[in-house]
């Protein structure tokens, strides 16, 4: 029974705490398991999420509004705020960002709008005060513009009225208060900085008043001044010219000697916009001192943009004839090498294009060894633009100096060349300097032949043959050709260029420009492609010929591609160095004697017996080889002749020793024998001057030699002497020759008593 009452009284129990908030049953009093019922757990769940997002709903909107506008929170009251990543901003937070713009931009508005009016009602008012004749009431109005030009609603009702603009403009340049002056030069430089304010500058004549405050003591005016100029400059059309009208580079160049180095930055700048295709403006700067305050600056400064702006103005002064000798004195080409080696790419850049416009002034100047070794290493660069000035550079520096070219040679200069002419490959920018610059080592100075010798070594001569041809143009294949010239001087590299195809390359070129110069006739008019006239170009090919006939093989090789014809015609073109270089080649072809025959068949003599009387020393010296060396085979009255054009082309100097050797000549021969008289009266040329005439002039032409002579009263050329002993030489010999086939007594007594007569005098 009592157990039936408790068990009861355990069932009310458990009845009223169910009904309280822990709804499941435990199971401890009804038995029941301990899972919880789906059912209840997710109603109850659902009642408890409907609360909370009834609350974070609240939390949200306070969020949102406090972020976009948080002047409708109430004082002291705050919007809870979600915890985020400070680098993300939040949705709200992003939502915020543009009614905030938009808020600030309607308070912008507003305050412009007051800014403007505030102006517009001032402008006439100051107008009147700028123009007080008390100076204090100047300087007050002065103050005030300045002001207001530094709100940009102010700015621009003051940039539309050219009234206000002018008298700002009266204000400066007539006050003599620098505190005026600043703050005018103050308002005008903030109006420059738009377009509309440049244009009123400039209609109101502030052109001529900002270049006089450029003369002002005081720094913060001189900036103003030349800031405004400089944006002027830029963006004004017509500013230039007004610039130069007001003596604007007058008063610049002066500017120069600042220490201020991004004022001096401005100053260079203005100074390239106004020297840019105006030669007047760069004889201007000269005139002012301007290339040695410009290398002052490269050489002292380091600040990279003063650095580049210089540069550029230097730039454009190194194409004016008359600035470059005056750069080059004032140590232009050193301070601008010390920059070849910096971080700034354009700096560099203009450094390399300013250095390449002076070389050619410069081929005289010292102390450049620094800058050649700089050269010959940036000639391993990939950049076109600094290989194109390095060897542009290199070409100009080495022409007409030895040491330059020593120098180059002996820092690998020529291996580097090398590499540059593979790698420019149908750049001509390229091409042609780089090989103009191994023209230059190979020629004339102490280590030519250390050159000639390292392009053969480097495997460079297939690479310059192959320049020869098309489409290569002219001014290249000039070069290429004066290179090969000097390249065949060396006797190791006459084999190379035999078996690189050197000569029928140069036979070709010479035969297209020969027809070239046929084809537009003789005289005065000249044949041009790309620059070149094909007339060097048949002098070049022919000269070059005429070394490379030096070797035996290359002579046949020559000779074989009927080349003989076309020098001979040569002979007659109205060009004396064609005439020299063609003499010159058959001089060494005539010593291959089926050569010679060919020579005298083709109708040479008579074009060189007039050679003979050539002014030009090196026509009559081949012309008289080749005529001996023709006339061995010939007979008597031929070797008359030729010993009778001997003897005038080395008495010609000298009309009284011809004079006696004419009238000396035994001219009757009826005492000699029929059979020889004819060869007898060729021999009588040279033997009448045996012992009395020939030994007078011999010994009276080394006294010449050494100056012994009273007659003489300068000393004579190098190759004035060498001439003589060469045709002394050829006529010596030919005589010697004749004499002997006919009397050996008379050679020996001749030679005798010329050996005796020249050791008693």
């Amino acid at each position: 029974m009592s157990l039936q009452m408790s068990e009861a009284e355990g069932a009310v129990k458990v009845e009223e705490w169910q009904q309280t908030f822990y709804a499941p049953d435990s199971g401890i009093q009804s038995g029941a398991t301990t899972i919880r019922d789906e059912d209840s757990v997710s109603a109850r769940a659902g009642e408890s999420a409907t609360d909370m997002e009834a609350q974070y709903s609240l939390t949200r909107a306070q969020r949102v509004r406090a972020a976009m506008f948080p002047e409708t929170l109430v004082e002291g009251e705050t919007a809870l705020t979600a915890h985020s990543n400070p680098d993300q901003p939040t949705n709200v937070q992003r939502l915020a960002e543009p009614s905030q713009l938009l808020k600030t931009a309607i308070v912008h508005l507003i305050n412009y709008q007051d800014d403007a009016e505030l102006a517009t009602r001032a402008v006439p008012e100051l107008t009147k005060l700028l123009a007080d004749e008390d100076q204090v009431v100047v300087n007050k109005a002065a103050l005030i513009v300045n002001q207001l030009t530094r709100k940009e609603a102010s700015r621009r009702v003051l940039m539309q009225s050219p009234q206000m603009v002018s008298a700002v403009v009266r204000a400066m340049q007539n006050t003599g208060d620098l505190e005026t002056a600043r703050c005018a030069a103050s308002v005008l430089h903030s109006l420059s900085h738009q377009r509309e304010g440049l244009l009123a500058i400039f209609k109101s004549g502030g052109i001529p008043a900002l270049v006089r405050m450029l003369s002002s003591p005081m720094e913060s005016v001189l900036f103003y001044a030349i800031t405004t100029l400089h944006n002027l400059l830029l963006h004004q059309e017509g500013a230039k010219m007004a610039v130069r009208l007001a003596d604007g580079l007058q008063r610049m160049v002066p500017l120069l000697k600042k220490t201020n180095p991004k004022f001096l930055a401005i100053t260079t700048d203005c100074l390239q916009l106004l020297s840019y295709g105006n030669q007047e403006s760069k004889l201007i700067i000269l005139a002012n001192g301007g290339p040695e305050s410009l290398v002052f600056i490269m050489r002292n400064h380091n600040y990279e943009k003063l650095l580049w702006t210089t540069s550029r103005v230097l730039k454009v002064l190194s194409v004016c004839p008359s600035n470059k000798p005056a750069i080059v004195d004032a140590g232009g080409m050193q301070a601008l090498g010390q920059h070849l080696t910096g971080s700034s790419q354009r700096l560099t850049q203009n450094c390399l294009w300013t250095l390449r416009n002076l070389s050619d002034a410069a081929t005289k100047q010292e102390g450049l060894d620094g800058l050649l070794q700089i050269l010959v290493s940036q000639l391993g660069s990939d950049d076109v633009n600094m290989l194109t000035c390095a060897t542009g550079i290199l070409s100009n520096l080495t022409c007409n100096n030895a040491r330059n070219k020593a120098l180059v040679t002996q820092s690998g200069g020529v291996e580097a060349l090398i590499h540059a002419v593979l790698r420019a490959g149908e750049k001509e920018d390229v091409a042609e300097p780089a090989v103009c610059a191994l023209r230059h080592l190979t020629s004339r100075h102490p280590d030519a032949e250390l050159a000639q010798n390292a392009v053969r070594l480097h495997y460079g001569i297939p690479a310059i043959t192959k320049l020869l041809g098309q489409p290569h143009y002219w001014p290249v294949v000039k070069a290429t050709v004066g290179l090969i010239r000097n390249l065949a001087l060396c006797p190791a590299n006459q084999a190379p260029l035999r078996e690189s195809g050197t000569i029928p390359r140069l036979v070709n070129l010479l035969l297209k420009a020969h027809q070239e110069t046929q084809r537009h006739g003789s005289g005065a008019q000249q044949t041009y492609q790309d620059g070149v006239r094909m007339e060097e170009i048949v002098e070049g090919c022919t000269g070059a010929l005429h070394i490379l006939a030096r070797d035996p093989i290359n002579r046949g090789e020559i000779a074989s591609m009927q080349t003989i014809p076309l020098f001979v015609q040569l002979l007659y073109s109205y060009v004396e160095n064609i005439k020299r270089v063609s003499a010159g080649v058959l001089c060494e072809l005539a010593l291959d004697k089926q050569c010679a025959e060919m020579i005298d068949a083709e109708g040479a003599s008579a074009p060189l017996m007039e050679l003979l009387h050539s002014p030009n020393e090196g026509i009559a010296t081949y012309a008289a080889a080749v005529l001996f060396r023709i006339s061995e085979d010939k007979s008597s009255d031929y070797r008359k002749r030729v010993s009778v054009e001997l003897t005038h082309s080395l008495f010609k100097h000298d009309p009284a020793a011809w004079e006696m050797a004419h009238a000396a000549m035994p001219l009757d021969p009826g005492y000699i024998p029929d059979g020889v008289s004819a060869l007898v009266s060729g021999v009588c040329v040279c033997f009448c001057l045996n012992v009395g005439v020939l030994t007078s002039v011999t010994v009276g032409f080394i006294e010449f030699i050494h100056l012994k002579s009273p007659s003489v009263t300068s000393p004579p050329s190098v190759s004035r002497v060498l001439h003589h002993v060469k045709l002394l030489e050829i006529w010596m010999q030919f005589t010697l020759h004749m004499v002997t086939l006919i009397y050996p007594w008379m050679a020996s007594r001749w030679t005798l008593s010329y050996m005796s007569n020249t050791c008693q005098k």
